[in-house]
């Protein structure tokens, strides 16, 4: 069931905002960074996700699939110096 509750939006400096009631924040931890997204006729207000966030997931699953192999493993062009002179 949700809770449905109204508030008005209020200045803030050069901008606009509302108060998010207790209430609400107590059900969802936001944290200190949000992501807002409109969608149709709503703002959506969501916790912010780091940039690499899931990464680590999709590379294990790469690695299941056998996706996660160096395109350029073979190199046709080696020079005298590639094969006698480079060391890993």
């Amino acid at each position: 069931m949700s809770t449905i509750t109204k508030t008005r939006i209020i200045k803030i400096g050069n901008s606009q905002g509302i108060r998010i009631p207790k209430l609400f924040l107590e059900q969802i931890d936001l944290g200190e960074e949000v992501e807002l997204e409109v969608q149709g006729d709503k703002i959506v207000i969501r916790a912010a996700h780091g940039p690499r966030q899931g990464w680590e997931e999709q590379f294990a699953a790469m690695a299941q699939r056998g996706d996660d192999r160096l395109l350029d493993e073979e190199v046709f062009n080696l020079t005298e110096w590639d094969t006698d002179e480079w060391e890993w």
